[in-house]
């Protein structure tokens, strides 16, 4: 939970005239109250301006020290003065210029109040579709919001609400945007213009100037970390978005004058306009303040776990992302998939697959090695053990499925092979001199050394074969659930071809 913190990203270099030439030449998609057309922009990438662009949204000082500073998440504007855009996505259009600047009128007859919403999300958030279907949903949700709390503005007495924003009515358009980002992000805004380097959920940055009597209410901006989000949602009990909500909903009032922080009251005052929006819309959650209070309360019972599980804790928090994946597992096979050429997890593979696993995706590897040939592999990539995907004691499909292990690493399915093939096959290996390996389990049997069988083991990392000094003790030596005959064709590397008979 934040305070309120004005200005935050507006640049203070532009003179005057300047901001207030800009801020009328401001013509933003709109959303009219009364009318249906509307544009709603949801940029996900920082702008490239030419120098005959000015910045108009979330514009930094260039004597920033911070490398993130250099991108700007904005509209621009032309020469002429007209608001210029990169949205993602357009749903309708309909614009609107406004006329000549004078001085606002004190009330105006049935005047529409046009608001206009931008959502933007960081360039360095995943081109995830949840961000983008949260994105879509925002464009909608706020404007209902705005309308809400204006309304309830209009009709309410307030004892501590900064009344700087007083007469909507003398307004012709409200103009606002939403940031989502991730927490590196907003810490170094903290840090950079609060002066503390930690993560927090959401920040509000004014753009209101009463002095300068304009017929646009600039509010402001909100920016929200839908990391630090998906996990209050997740303490909280509830979705993504519904955290997402409520945070938005906390950042809206504060732009609006109010500010929980300066008194008891004050602080009961924004609790009440939170819990009557978020309930008015039909919005699940508490209100962030009413939240607040009892992630406090529920904190008292984490101090008495260990040190190691408070360790554990915070680690877990540094990779969990902000949203849940669709699916719960990924089965995945090894040779020709996995592997490359040389029998080894690329680089670009092992990434993948850390990455799927940091976001709660259980990989269950499924191939027709035995299950040690599998764990050598992975382990060459650090994806073997206990905080890897695969170990003795994980699910996993070997031997081309005659052999299954489930939760914890038991068995759950094996078949073997007919003793009486198995015989047939060991007698025509020694008959026509053509290397045979059994596999039982973990273990490789055979019946006569020869280099494919070296072959195996030092190429294909299958378990090193135990040679039987007959057909009758391979064949009573343990179950065998497969056998693989090791024939070499002549090529021009000198390559050898194996072929598994099950």
């Amino acid at each position: 939970m934040l305070p309120r913190s004005s200005f935050l990203l507006r640049s203070l270099l532009l003179p005057p005239s300047s901001v207030m030439a800009f801020a009328i030449s401001r013509a933003a998609a709109t959303f009219s109250l009364e009318r249906s057309p509307a544009t709603f922009s949801i940029s996900r990438r920082s702008f490239n301006l030419s120098p005959t662009r000015r910045t108009a949204r979330f514009a930094v000082p260039s004597s920033s020290k911070s490398s993130l500073f250099g991108r700007r998440f904005h509209a621009l504007c032309r020469e002429d003065g007209r608001r210029l855009s990169k949205p993602m996505r357009v749903v309708s259009g309909w614009n609107k210029e406004y006329r000549k600047m004078r001085r606002r009128p004190g009330k105006s007859k049935a005047k529409q109040l046009e608001l206009s919403v931008s959502i933007c999300i960081e360039e360095e958030l995943p081109d995830d579709p949840e961000i983008s279907s949260i994105a879509e949903l925002l464009r909608l949700n706020v404007p209902m919001a705005m309308k809400l709390a204006f309304d309830r503005i209009t009709d309410s007495n307030y004892k501590t609400r900064d009344t700087s924003i007083r007469d909507l009515g003398g307004f012709d358009s409200v103009e606002l945007s939403v940031l989502l980002c991730n927490d590196e992000f907003i810490r170094k805004l903290n840090k950079e213009w609060r002066d503390e380097d930690h993560t927090t959920d959401v920040l509000s940055m004014s753009e209101h100037i009463p002095e300068l009597n304009l017929p646009v209410l600039m509010l402001g901006d909100i920016v929200i970390s839908i990391e630090t989000a998906a996990r209050q949602a997740e303490e909280r009990g509830h979705t993504l978005i519904d955290e997402i909500r409520i945070l938005m909903v906390h950042g809206l009032l504060h732009l609006l004058g109010f500010d929980h922080e300066i008194s008891e009251n004050a602080e009961e005052e924004m609790e009440e306009e939170e819990e009557f929006v978020l309930k008015s819309l039909g919005w699940k959650g508490k209100g962030l303040i009413h939240s607040a209070y009892d992630a406090e309360t529920n904190a008292n019972l984490h101090m008495e776990n260990s040190n190691g599980s408070l360790l554990k804790d915070k680690k877990k928090e540094g990779i969990l992302r902000f949203y849940k994946p669709k699916f719960k597992y990924i089965f995945c096979d090894m040779d020709g998939t996995l592997l490359n050429s040389k029998s080894q997890v690329s680089l670009t593979n092992a990434r993948a697959l850390k990455e799927a696993s940091s976001r709660g995706l259980k990989i269950v590897i499924a191939t027709g090695k035995a299950r040690p040939a599998a764990i050598t592999v992975l382990q060459m990539v650090d994806l073997a053990g206990k905080d890897g995907i695969i170990s003795e004691h994980s699910p996993g499909v070997f031997l081309q499925g005659l052999l299954v292990y489930g939760i914890n690493g038991r068995e759950i399915f094996k078949r073997n092979l007919d003793p009486i093939v198995c015989r047939e096959a060991g007698h025509y290996s020694l008959e026509h001199k053509v290397p045979l390996v059994a596999f039982c389990q973990d273990r490789c049997l055979t019946l006569f050394n020869h280099p494919l069988v070296d072959t195996l083991h030092t190429v294909y990392h299958e378990p090193k074969a135990e040679i039987m000094p007959s057909v009758e003790h391979l064949v009573t030596a343990a179950d065998i659930q497969a056998h693989c005959f090791c024939l070499q064709q002549r090529r021009k590397k000198g390559e050898a071809d194996l072929f598994r008979h099950c």
